[in-house]
């Protein structure tokens, strides 16, 4: 396998400690009251129960599979190869889009967890044009910035 680089390996207490888990009851979290072609608005009453449903599969599991969000199969299979080709560039053609202060948006793979470099790639891209998305993370901060496509 060759050198691994020490920005890659993580001080022995944040190591994980090995434990089989088995994962059953996945969380599954059903769109359709929000992709219901019978309404154009959702009902609030209705997407409260979704609401708590999203937030109780974070909150216990840090993930969720979800349906019946209306991305049609060739939509998703043509995004899953469009992915698959551009993780399979060479890095300095990722680099070629790599998002910076200026730009959110793009390809990064220097992320950190306990400052120790994280053994992942991602591509941050939006879908609407433009998208809006909260100023910070703060509960009650309500500006909102504008990202437009590159």
């Amino acid at each position: 396998m060759g050198e691994v680089d020490t920005a890659f390996i993580q001080a022995t207490e944040h190591c994980p400690k090995l434990v089989v888990v088995e994962a059953e009851d996945i969380p599954l979290i059903d769109l359709f009251v929000l992709n219901s072609p019978n309404s154009s608005e959702p009902d609030v009453a209705a997407i409260r129960p979704l609401i708590f449903e999203i937030v109780e599969a974070y909150k216990n599991w840090g993930f969720f599979q979800v349906i019946n969000h209306g991305v049609p199969l060739e939509r998703r299979k043509n995004l899953e190869i469009a992915a698959r080709k551009f993780f399979a560039l060479s890095k300095d053609e990722k680099k070629k889009v790599r998002r910076d202060e200026v730009n959110p948006l793009g390809y990064y793979d220097t992320e950190h967890t306990k400052n120790v470099r994280d053994w992942k790639e991602v591509f941050d891209l939006t879908i609407q044009n433009p998208t809006l998305f909260p100023a910070s993370h703060k509960h009650d901060d309500k500006e909102l910035r504008e990202y437009f496509n590159q």
